[in-house]
């Protein structure tokens, strides 16, 4: 059976070195003393397996958010120098709402 990183470390030891008993690889030499934290990346080694959390984005326009918000930046620079504080706090806000978004796409 296929396993993902995310499913071994699911599972617990006892579950683990089950697996680990069918597995003729040296990295996993020894499974029957090893504790959890380095049973999962030596099954993972000797099955091959990427033990790198790959991150994927719940929003789609991710660049075009940082495009915006670096265009901003650059109004929020004129608006500092023109002394206009009411679209100086209007910029702001809006920076301030899509930084809001990025971060909540990334949870």
């Amino acid at each position: 059976m296929a396993y993902t990183y995310e499913e071994l470390s699911k599972m617990n030891v006892i579950e683990l070195r089950k697996i680990a008993d069918g597995i003729e690889h040296e990295a996993v030499h020894g499974h029957i003393t090893m504790h959890k934290e380095k049973l999962v990346p030596a099954i993972c080694i000797a099955l091959g397996i990427d033990t790198h959390a790959h991150h994927q984005a719940k929003i789609a326009g991710k660049s075009s958010m940082k495009a915006e918000i670096r265009n901003l930046k650059k109004k929020r620079s004129a608006a500092v120098a023109s002394k206009d504080y009411a679209q100086l706090k209007e910029i702001r806000q809006h920076i301030h709402d899509l930084k809001v978004k990025l971060r909540a796409s990334i949870k």
